[in-house]
């Protein structure tokens, strides 16, 4: 097994061992900072777990929505996941600038996994079974996420970096992770 399974081999056991907190399901997020390797991380964990993954790149209203994105996922999921109400949320056209119309309905098993910036907001931490912070440096990140989305993400750098700053100097994500990892070596 390479060093990178074993780490998510290592995580998924971890996971496993979280308390449901929200309506008899275990919740849990993956958060970092633009390229740090999120998606395939959470991706994974809902495959080990047969669970839903909710990305917050689905949820953000544009290049300036990381906190619209964090109000989504709890008013959208969280929020009514806890209530015992039905969960759904809505994707954001980037092309169209706006919400699409349809909804995503999605079914509640025994554990849901978020991922992206936001994630792991204040304000969803009573939702949270598990929080996962991937840390990477800055440049590998930005060769990752570039690498990625190229030409579309590039002249968004810097603005979403602002709101990155912000948001994890009010927030502390890292400092309430249950768990970080080093992701560096997952290029």
């Amino acid at each position: 097994m390479d060093r990178r399974a074993a780490r998510v081999a290592a995580v998924v056991e971890w996971a496993r061992g979280l308390a449901a907190r929200v309506s008899g399901t275990r919740v849990v997020a993956v958060e970092g900072r633009s390229g740090a390797g999120k998606t395939e991380l959470a991706r994974e964990l809902a495959v080990a777990f047969g669970a839903p993954l909710i990305r917050m790149d689905d949820l953000y209203p544009g290049w300036d929505g990381l906190r619209g994105g964090v109000t989504a996922l709890h008013d959208w999921v969280l929020r009514p996941l806890a209530a015992g109400e039905p969960v759904r949320w809505r994707s954001w056209d980037w092309a169209a600038d706006r919400y699409a119309d349809a909804w995503h309905e999605v079914p509640r098993t025994g554990s849901l996994v978020v991922e992206g910036v936001g994630c792991g907001a204040r304000v969803l931490a009573p939702y949270v079974s598990g929080l996962v912070w991937i840390e990477v440096p800055d440049a590998l990140r930005r060769e990752r996420a570039l690498a990625r989305d190229g030409a579309t993400y590039e002249p968004h750098w810097e603005r979403w970096a602002r709101q990155e700053d912000e948001f994890y100097g009010t927030d502390d994500v890292r400092g309430r992770a249950d768990l970080i990892i080093d992701g560096s070596a997952d290029s």
